[in-house]
This record gives structure tokens, C-alpha cells and sequence, in this order.
């Protein structure tokens, strides 16, 4: 995980998981629409996985 994509995660979560696919995009976006920090979460945890 590097400092780009954190950082990507932390002020658009979306962005920053654009390359782990459609499905993981979609959750994210929905996430941050429902709340900043759910979606900054989720992107963070799909960024450790890789």
C-alpha cells in the first residue's frame, strides 16, 4: 500500500480503489456517499488486502 493511495483513500475513497474493479468501486462510492469515514474505511481495507 503506498503513501499515494492512502492518501487517495483519505480525500477520495473512490479513486484510490478505481483499479481493484467495478465491484469494489460501487461499494465504496455508496459507502462515502452514505458517510466520508465508512467509505474512507472500506477503501483503506481493500487497499490492505491487495
Amino acid at each position: 500500500m503506498s503513501v499515494l493511495r492512502v492518501l487517495l483513500a483519505i480525500i477520495f475513497p473512490p479513486l484510490a480503489v478505481l483499479d481493484q474493479g467495478c465491484g469494489s468501486v460501487l461499494i465504496v462510492f455508496l459507502l462515502t456517499l452514505a458517510g466520508w469515514i465508512p467509505g474512507v474505511i472500506a477503501a483503506l481495507i481493500i487497499l490492505n488486502r491487495r
